[in-house]
């Protein structure tokens, strides 16, 4: 994570308006996908030591409004997104509080995840059930279906090098159309859209601390539901998350959100997973190839299993399974392609 001399001298003096008059240290504290980058300032304050968050998003790459609005509104929910202590919306600078560095990831096993995750689909309820989403975009089916289409050009054509037949395209279109009717035919609530464990944080009061949250939208019931059980970072087996599942539909329910038989509500989930999924696929070699980003290889390995797993389970998705394993060819998906096939156009 790095800044330029400009850029770092801007935010310290940001940072500096707000702690004086007290000296402070400055230290990455976290990136995402994104270009926007963290850094926590920490000062000392008499005998105590206190620090801060502060958010680097250049404004020509990284909007502020969206991540201060859903902040905004998460807060307003009672959820523990960070409190925003100053804005300089003109540079692309938040200050805010600091959740800390207690990562879900870094603390989920056997003996801790039913008490984490217990945290987790409290907040996730009340975000399904007092986030007001008005404004919020729409997941509807131009974006569910971009999102499907980064999976043939990103992970099928830059990184495995395949050339797609014309009855394969049909396979993949008619795949793509039934993952989009179905996502569409959910109930519809406030959507997080990376609600996992690297964007959880755990935290003294109200846990868990939640972050990269600024590309909300208004969409599936079981989409977060998903990017939490079947998170691209961590695997449960299908037992607990069939336990898992059913509770939360229970839960679901009894809130008067959606009222669905436990089947049908399965359904909803599998399928949308497989659409995250698909699109995950893309997405992580997108970061490489595009953005120079390749530490996102090396999850490929588990995307494509969860997602060849769901394919399996369901008739419908036979031949875009027999497809995407015939195109894997037990090839180690965390593997670069080749330079010449990353340069091709």
């Amino acid at each position: 994570m790095t800044l330029s001399a400009d850029r770092r001298r801007a935010l310290e003096r940001f940072v500096a308006a707000h702690l004086a008059p007290h000296p402070f240290t400055l230290a990455p504290a976290s990136a995402d996908a994104s270009f926007r980058s963290y850094w926590r300032a920490t000062c000392a304050d008499g005998a105590a030591t206190h620090s801060v968050v502060a958010m680097n998003a250049p404004p020509d790459k990284e909007p502020l409004e969206p991540w201060l609005e859903i902040d905004r509104r998460l807060r307003a929910a009672g959820l523990h997104a960070p409190e925003v202590l100053a804005v300089d919306r003109g540079q692309g600078f938040v200050l805010m509080e600091d959740l800390g560095a207690r990562i879900y990831l870094a603390e989920l096993n056997d003996a801790s995840v039913d008490a984490l995750y217990a945290d987790a689909f409290a907040a996730l309820l009340r975000m399904q059930t007092a986030v007001d989403v008005q404004g919020l975009p729409r997941y509807d089916e131009g974006r569910l279906v971009a999102e499907l289409e980064l999976m043939p050009e990103w992970f099928l054509r830059r990184h495995l090098g395949v050339a797609i037949a014309c009855e394969e395209w049909d396979t993949i279109e008619l795949a793509f159309r039934r993952l989009v009717a179905e996502a569409l035919a959910q109930p519809r609530a406030f959507v997080h859209r990376d609600f996992h464990s690297r964007n959880l944080l755990i935290v003294a009061q109200n846990n868990p601390g939640i972050i990269d949250f600024q590309d909300a939208v208004d969409g599936p019931i079981t989409y977060d539901l998903v990017s939490l059980l079947r998170d691209c970072y961590i695997v449960w087996d299908e037992a607990r998350i069939d336990a898992w599942v059913e509770t939360y539909r229970q839960r679901l329910a009894a809130a008067g959100v959606a009222r669905v038989e436990p089947a049908r509500f399965r359904r909803w989930f599998d399928w949308m997973g497989l659409q995250r999924h698909l699109k995950v696929l893309g997405i992580f070699c997108r970061l490489w190839y595009r953005d120079g980003k390749p530490q996102y290889l090396g999850d490929l390995p588990r995307v494509w299993r969860y997602t060849l797993r769901v394919a399996r389970r369901y008739a419908e998705f036979a031949a875009l399974a027999d497809l995407l394993e015939r195109a894997v060819d037990g090839r180690d998906l965390a593997r670069p392609a080749s330079a010449a096939l990353a340069a091709a156009p």
